[in-house]
C-alpha cells in the first residue's frame, strides 16, 4: 500500500502529491464520479443520464460530460438518425478506475451507516410533480 505522505517517484522525479492533485482536479466536479459510476454499469443516452441523477440540470450534465470527454474518460457516439441519437460510454482508460470505485463502495458498505444523512438535496430543489 502506498503511504499518503508526500513522496517522489525516483527516476522521473514526479512528486506523488502533485500527481494526486492532478487526479483530484481531473475527477472533481459535483457530478463527475456519479456520471462515471453510472457509465461504468452500461451505455446511456443523455436523457437517461439526466433522469438517473436527481437534481442535475441539463446545462450541468452537458458541461460535465464535455469535460469527461475532453479528458478521455467518456466517449460520445452520435448516430445519424432522425431524431439524432447520442450515446455515452466510459472509456478503457476510465475503466481502469473500476478498482477505485469498488474500493469506495467497500468503504461505504463498512462505514456508510455511521455517517449522518444530509437533509439538504444537491443541485435544484426537488419539487413535487403532483398538483
Amino acid at each position: 500500500m502506498v503511504s499518503m505522505k508526500n513522496q517522489t517517484n525516483g527516476s522521473e522525479g514526479t512528486n506523488m502529491h502533485e500527481g494526486m492533485r492532478r487526479v483530484f482536479a481531473l475527477l472533481s466536479g459535483k457530478w463527475k464520479l456519479e456520471i462515471m459510476w453510472l457509465l461504468n454499469q452500461r451505455i446511456y443516452r443523455f436523457n437517461e443520464l439526466r433522469k438517473a441523477i436527481p437534481g442535475i440540470t441539463q446545462h450541468m450534465l452537458t458541461a460535465q460530460l464535455r469535460e469527461l470527454e475532453a479528458d478521455g474518460l467518456v466517449s460520445r457516439t452520435v448516430f445519424a438518425e432522425v431524431p439524432p441519437r447520442v450515446e455515452y460510454e466510459i472509456t478503457a482508460k476510465a475503466r481502469g478506475l473500476g478498482p477505485t470505485m469498488e474500493a469506495l463502495m467497500a468503504w461505504w458498505n463498512e462505514h456508510g451507516g455511521s455517517i449522518p444523512e444530509r437533509t439538504t438535496t444537491r443541485g435544484r430543489k426537488q419539487t413535487s410533480k403532483s398538483g
